[in-house]
């Protein structure tokens, strides 16, 4: 049974559900801005409990390219 055709379907209503507006390659980038400002303005404690989370794998690491947040 081949569900090729059936799956261009789904990804184009899909598509088309998100709207003429929806930006792919924004999306990156606004989630890391929304990431830099979650993680601004940490106080010494906020910080602290921040760098554990990360080591702990509950966080992500920082992106190479994005400057860390403690």
């Amino acid at each position: 049974m081949d569900l090729t055709v059936e799956e261009a379907r789904r990804r184009a209503e899909v598509v088309a559900a998100l709207g003429p507006e929806w930006d792919p390659v924004a999306v990156p980038r606004e989630e890391e801005a929304a990431h830099a400002l979650l993680y601004s303005g940490l106080d010494e404690e906020q910080q602290g409990l921040h760098a554990m989370l990360v080591a702990a794998g509950v966080l992500p690491r920082e992106v190479p390219d994005r400057a860390p947040s403690a």
